[in-house]
C-alpha cells in the first residue's frame, strides 16, 4: 500500500505519519516511512538547494525541475523497490505538493506539471493521500514555533517564509484536488486536537483495509 500525507506547512503531518506506520506495524505490515524532497541520498543534496532560505531566487522552473529529479530518483532508488518487496510506504509529501505548490501557488503551467508527473511516475499513484487540513496562519505559527523551539531546523524555512496568500493558495489548490478525486484524497481537520486527527485518520486507513481485503 502507499500512502501519502499532504498539507502546509506546520499541519501535523509528520506525527500523524508515525502513528499510521505504528498502526500498520501492529496489524502485521512491513512500512517504509519516507518524504519528499529528500528521500534519498541525491534528494538530500537536492532538499538542502529547495528549502534553503538563502535560495530565494530560484526560479520557479528550476524549482519544479529540481523536485522532478528529486521524485524521480526517489521513485526509482526507493519506492519502487520497497512496493515490490510488499512493504507499505508512507510518503510525506509526493507529487500533489509539485501540483499545488508550484502549480496553483507559484501559477507555473499546470500541463507542464502533470506531464512532468506522468514521465517520472508513470503508472504508480498513491492508493489514499491524507490531506492534512489547516488554516494557513495557524500552520504558519506552529511551524515557527517549531523553528524557535528548536524541534524544526531553520536551515529548511524558504516556504515558511513566502506571505500569507502564497499558503492560502496552497490551501486552496488541496481542496481543489481533493473535490476532484474524492476516491483517492481524505481531508482532515487538523485543527483538532492531535489525539482527534490520529483517530480519524486511523478509522479511514481501517475501512481502506477493510474494503481491500473483500
Amino acid at each position: 500500500m502507499f500512502i501519502t500525507f499532504e498539507g502546509i506547512e506546520g499541519a501535523g503531518k509528520t506525527t500523524q505519519i508515525r502513528y499510521v506506520a505504528d498502526y500498520l506495524t501492529a496489524e502485521g505490515h512491513q512500512c517504509m516511512i519516507t518524504k519528499e524532497p529528500g528521500g534519498s541520498a541525491i534528494g538530500r543534496r537536492i532538499r538542502a538547494i529547495l528549502l534553503d532560505p538563502a535560495n530565494r531566487d530560484i526560479h520557479p522552473l528550476t524549482e519544479l525541475l529540481l523536485y522532478a529529479a528529486d521524485r524521480n530518483q526517489h521513485i526509482q532508488e526507493m519506492i519502487r523497490p520497497a512496493l515490490s518487496q510488499g512493504k507499505s510506504v508512507i510518503c510525506d509529501r509526493f507529487h500533489d505538493s509539485t501540483v499545488v505548490y508550484q502549480g496553483y501557488a507559484r501559477k507555473l503551467d499546470t500541463g507542464l506539471i502533470h506531464e512532468l508527473n506522468r514521465q517520472v511516475m508513470a503508472d504508480l499513484i498513491p492508493d489514499m493521500t491524507f490531506i492534512l487540513d489547516l488554516e494557513p496562519k495557524i500552520g504558519l505559527q506552529r511551524a515557527w514555533q517549531e523553528v524557535n523551539q528548536g524541534t524544526r531546523t531553520d536551515r529548511e524555512t524558504r516556504f515558511e517564509s513566502e506571505d500569507l496568500s502564497f499558503h492560502q493558495r496552497i490551501r486552496a489548490g488541496y481542496l481543489e484536488l481533493a473535490r476532484q478525486d474524492p476516491a483517492r484524497f481524505i481531508v482532515i481537520d487538523s485543527a483538532q486536537d492531535e489525539d482527534t486527527v490520529k483517530k480519524e485518520i486511523l478509522q479511514a486507513l481501517t475501512d481502506r483495509l477493510a474494503a481491500l481485503e473483500q
